[in-house]
């Protein structure tokens, strides 16, 4: 509900960074055209998706946002007296993307006023809301520099953040996400994409546990990871289970066929698994299939998905090497 503003503190928005820059005569402007509302506890200040076409202040109370989806609430904010709530989304005339209700009865200021919208305003007096807008944009350059601050003096907590998010914690590796989220960044031609999947494994596990699968992938990480330390730029990963792999920039077809034998004898020249109690010993092996973009397949989603397929043709044919090709893929 609306309250009048005969017991209201002009110098409470002059606090704001909107208009903390005005003189006197447009502090006056600003003020008569501001008002005050009132929210009962429970009431709600605005909804997600509503323009953010005016600028509050808490006077009195508590406000909260928060956010609502799959069925969960989310409370993401909580304002006191004195704060500016929205003011970053009025600034750029966006849209809310969260919700904001009283958690107490609370008194707000809010400009413009209610039937009041800034097109009106600027009709009457183009300058001082000129001057506010230009507030507006000095209050988000500010926030955006002082946000790029913040990311550079965390520079290396943020690339350990990015590099967890992304890595597999059994084995180390590149999780599939990290090439779904980066390979249009990462793509350099020509890029090889080599995948393996350890043969026999299902044996391995049913015989000795999950415990012993997890060792064996951690020792074929091992091996992806020294490959890919000499093969330059590139990703060593973990796509789906025990298949893994790398990614290669800058690698044409015959370096990447020599490095697709050259993972697939690694894997060969593991020590086996000892025997134990009747069960004989496990040696490894593993196949292999590789494509290099845009040489094989311009599309690299294509040739992803391809070079998958293959890999599985390969292992249920136990082929040992196969090479994808869009037009012509072929066993070698």
């Amino acid at each position: 509900m609306g309250a009048s503003l005969s017991s209201y503190d002009p110098l409470q928005i002059q606090k704001s960074e909107l208009f903390s820059t005005l003189l006197d005569k447009e502090m006056d402007f600003a003020v008569s055209h501001a008002g005050m509302i009132q929210l009962r506890r429970g009431e709600t200040l605005f909804s997600a998706g509503d323009r953010a076409a005016h600028f509050y202040m808490l006077l009195k109370g508590a406000i909260r946002i928060y956010k609502t989806g799959d069925g969960r609430e989310e409370e993401l904010a909580r304002f006191t007296p004195g704060d500016a709530i929205g003011d970053f989304d009025f600034a750029r005339n966006a849209r809310y993307d969260a919700n904001a209700e009283a958690v107490e009865d609370s008194v707000l200021a809010i400009f413009p006023d209610r039937g009041l919208s800034m097109e009106q305003l600027a009709l009457e007096d183009p300058y001082i809301i000129s001057r506010i807008l230009l507030n507006a944009i000095v209050m988000i350059t500010g926030r955006i520099k002082s946000t790029r601050k913040v990311i550079v003096e965390n520079m290396s907590w943020v690339q350990e953040l990015h590099r967890r998010a992304y890595e597999d914690p059994g084995t180390g590796l590149w999780k599939q996400t990290f090439l779904t989220d980066e390979i249009n960044r990462i793509l350099e031609k020509p890029t090889a994409l080599i995948m393996l999947k350890p043969e026999r494994f299902k044996i391995l596990v049913d015989s000795r546990g999950h415990s012993a699968g997890d060792e064996a992938m951690v020792k074929i990480a091992l091996i992806l990871k020294k490959m890919s330390r000499r093969a330059g730029q590139s990703w060593p990963l973990r796509f789906k289970s025990n298949e893994v792999g790398f990614l290669i920039n800058r690698c044409d077809p015959a370096r990447a066929e020599q490095i697709a034998r050259e993972l697939r004898q690694a894997v060969a020249a593991l020590s086996p698994v000892p025997p134990r109690e009747g069960i004989p010993a496990f040696p490894f092996s593993a196949v292999v299939s590789w494509a290099v973009w845009p040489q094989d397949d311009p599309v690299w989603e294509s040739l992803f998905q391809g070079n998958y397929s293959l890999l599985l043709e390969t292992w249920r044919a136990g082929s040992g090497i196969a090479h994808y090709r869009k037009t012509a893929p072929g066993f070698a």
